[in-house]
Formats: C-alpha cells, structure tokens, sequence
C-alpha cells in the first residue's frame, strides 16, 4: 500500500487523533468461558479474573453443561460447518429442530435462522420490500436496521424511507405524524413497514409495542420488531419486549397485512446474546415471510448456514428457558438490587425494566477512563461515548446476568464508590 496514498493518510491521522483524544478502543482476550467471572489477558500476558457487568450473556447460559454438551454432541454428529448455502446442501436436521424451537418460544407461526442477525435484518428489508414501499423507522434503532434501511433503496429501487424521533408515537417528528405523512404521499403506493428496536441497546429503554399496534393498523402497516435484547430479559418467561406489555405470546397463524390486533407481525432476534450467547440470528413471523425470505434473501442464497453445533446449542438453550423460568426471575432481582445499589452510591443510572443500567457520566473520554480503572480493580464495563451514543451522553453501560450473585454486585458497587 503506497505511503502517501490518501486512505493512508487520513488513517493515520484518524487513528492518531484517536489514541490522543484517549478514544482509542483496545480489544480484551478472553482466555475462560464467558461466565459472571472471567479470566483475561493483560497486554503483559499474565491473566487477570476480573468480574464481568458488559456481557450480554443475560441469563447465564453460555457456559450452561447442556448447552456446550449439545454443541459438542452435533459438532462430533455433523462436523464443524455446513460448507454450502442453504438451499445447495447447507440444511442439517438440527437447523429445522432450531427453528421450530424458535417459533415456538416466540409465538409465530414460522422462522428462519442465519448466521448473525445483522444478516437476518439485511435480509428482511431487501427481500420483502417493493418499489412504492415506505420503511418508517426508529431514530435510535440498532445499527444493523440503519444499515439495512439505507440499504433497501439501493437494492429495490423506488423505496422510501422515514425517520421518527426515539419513542415518540404523537407530535412533530413522531411515529404518528410519518403514517400520516406516508398515506399522504403519492410515491407511496405499497406497502407501510415500521421498525423498530424492541429494546433500545444504550437507553435501556423499551419501545411501547401497543400503542405502535394500534397506529401501525389505523394505517395499513406492518410491525417489525428487533427485541435481540429482550430474549431472555422481558416479560414473565423471557419471551421478550411483546410479553412485557401483555401482547400475545402463542404460536399461531397471522396474516400481517390484517389488523394486527395484539401481535407483533415480524420479529427479528439474536442467538448470541441470552439464548446461549453463541452466534446466529433470525427473523420469525408468517410462514409466508420465511418461505419468500428462502426464495429471494441474498444472504441466505449467497452466504454458508448457520454452523449445525451452534444450531444444536442454541436450540439448547432456549429449551432450559423455557423449562426454568425462574432463571428470568433471578435476572430480574438482581436488576432491581444492582440499580438500587448503582444509585445509593450516587451514581445517575436510567431507570429501565431490562437488563441495561446504563450510568451517565457525560464525557467520552471520562467514560473510557472509567472503564479501564474499573478494569484494573478487577471490574469488566465498558464505556460509551460518541459516535456510539451522542456527544455528551457518554456511559457506562452495566449489563447484569442471572449468572450474578449479590456479593458480586456488591463489588461492583463498591469499585464504583472508589471511583
């Protein structure tokens, strides 16, 4: 790569400008299982154990006995990965057995596994939309929806897309105003899909899934709904954002383009975070959304399957869910204990039902500081700062599992007071 080339030049610049402005991101070796302690590699290569409050591993089950003895069972069954797409020769036995688990756990009718869920969202949009469509979505909403969103156009010329402010349903800039503004327009002349992020990742906050129902059926749209940080986490059993406010929960047959009275139409979600913390993603809905995702998705077409050890583990997973709801209990008592003890130390955390405490500290490089004398004291947060949240809004941001005891929590709080 030539020296004085200009992608040289501004790298250089970037990344210097970076490690000056103390916004250099340094990635952390993991030499243990993900667990509510871990064992990590200092820059020195001695190993540190340090306690874990940024895993997304919510309900413990990464390191679950049954969980790593079915993804070592199908891995010793069917070899360590699929070498095909789907539709060739890439479909084992365990991909069905996920994906009926998957609908059943989520209440659809149908759904449909990739190997992230970035890639089940860059598959949904591009798929189901039409020239004349409008794609109204969340301004918060997570990465991969942005990114399949500005996408969309580009693959099927002639759609629309939208924004609206985070959480707002009524006024200037809200939900409701863009349906209007949609049924308004003459360039709209398919079909209304509004999306958005179950749980928003860096609030904590929740999306009010039921008044965005009844505005999505007065106007003829179709609800989709991220929740990858609320499996596990919301509602009585951890179905997700949907159970939480009351929404129905049992699988069956939906028509979206009807009202959709107290259902979610489609569904995206991650098997990477409480559902065994491995990897994959998948968009579960009506069978007809899934048979055209099979028939016309460019990732599932042109990319490998989803390994058949993480499939097995997976489907593991949410079996253990769904017979131990108790672990959804624990989670949340050690949320409710963890967000009073965050603020008896004086900390401004954002108040939320899930999982997330985000601590508002204001100042990027403060957050980041933050997080590395937490790490020397044996503590594992993460702080986030601009471009990941707005300038001014850095954080950090606690995530806290079923796997975690109180008297870990107690740590936690405790290293936060010495800061």
């Amino acid at each position: 790569m030539p020296a004085n080339s200009p992608f040289t030049r501004r790298t250089d610049d970037l990344l210097a400008k970076l490690q000056a402005e103390g916004l250099y991101k340094h990635l952390q070796t993991i030499e243990s299982p993900m667990d509510a302690a871990i064992r990590i590699r200092k820059a020195d290569g001695s190993l540190q154990e340090v306690l874990c409050f940024c895993s997304n591993n919510y309900l413990g089950l990464a390191n679950h006995p049954e969980v790593v003895e079915a993804g070592i069972k199908a891995l010793r069954d069917y070899g360590a990965g699929t070498a095909s797409v789907r539709f060739i020769c890439g479909t084992f036995g365990p991909h069905h057995h996920l994906e009926e688990m998957i609908a059943r756990y989520m209440g659809t009718e149908s759904s449909y596994t990739f190997v992230s869920c970035w890639t089940a969202t860059e598959a949904l949009f591009p798929t189901v939309c039409e020239a004349g469509d409008i794609i109204i979505s969340d301004e918060l909403n997570h990465a991969c929806i942005i990114d399949a969103v500005r996408l969309t156009p580009v693959i099927k010329k002639g759609v629309l897309k939208a924004l609206y402010k985070n959480n707002r349903l009524t006024g200037a800039d809200s939900l409701q105003a863009r349906l209007e503004e949609a049924k308004a327009n003459k360039d709209v002349t398919g079909q209304i899909w509004v999306v958005t992020d179950g749980v928003f990742s860096m609030e904590g906050s929740i999306a009010n899934l039921p008044e965005m129902r009844k505005r999505c059926d007065q106007h003829g749209a179709i609800l989709v709904v991220d929740d990858s940080h609320g499996h596990g986490v919301m509602g009585k059993t951890g179905r997700g954002t949907h159970e939480h406010w009351g929404m129905e929960t049992t699988a069956a047959p939906h028509t979206p383009t009807a009202a959709g009275g107290n259902r979610i139409d489609i569904f995206t979600g991650t098997l990477g975070k409480a559902l065994g913390g491995g990897a994959g993603g998948f968009i579960a809905g009506p069978r007809r959304v899934t048979d055209l995702i099979v028939q016309r998705g460019r990732p599932t077409l042109f990319s490998n399957a989803l390994p058949v050890t993480v499939a097995a583990s997976a489907a593991k997973a949410i079996e253990i869910l769904m017979r131990e709801p108790q672990r959804v209990q624990k989670l949340k008592d050690n949320v409710a204990y963890a967000r009073k003890q965050i603020k008896a130390a004086g900390f401004e955390v954002l108040e939320s039902p899930t999982a997330i405490c985000p601590i508002i500290v204001h100042d990027t490089a403060r957050a980041i500081t933050m997080s590395k004398r937490l790490l020397e004291m044996g503590v594992f947060v993460i702080g986030f700062g601009y471009p990941v949240v707005p300038e001014g809004h850095a954080r950090l941001r606690v995530q806290i599992s079923a796997a975690h005891e109180m008297s870990q929590i107690d740590t936690l709080v405790g290293c936060l007071k010495r800061l």
